[in-house]
């Protein structure tokens, strides 16, 4: 699935909140790696 640009950049934002893959993940309910494709996407 591809996700938005807006959803990834609120991907991105939500990890500068030292967050951690995992914890980003499961608050939008993603698996880790689409959290990591989102990082390396943009």
């Amino acid at each position: 699935m591809s996700y938005s640009i807006d959803f990834r950049c609120k991907v991105i934002f939500t990890m500068e909140e030292e967050l951690s893959i995992r914890e980003t993940a499961k608050q939008f309910r993603i698996g880790s790696a689409s959290v990591s494709r989102c990082i390396n996407q943009i």
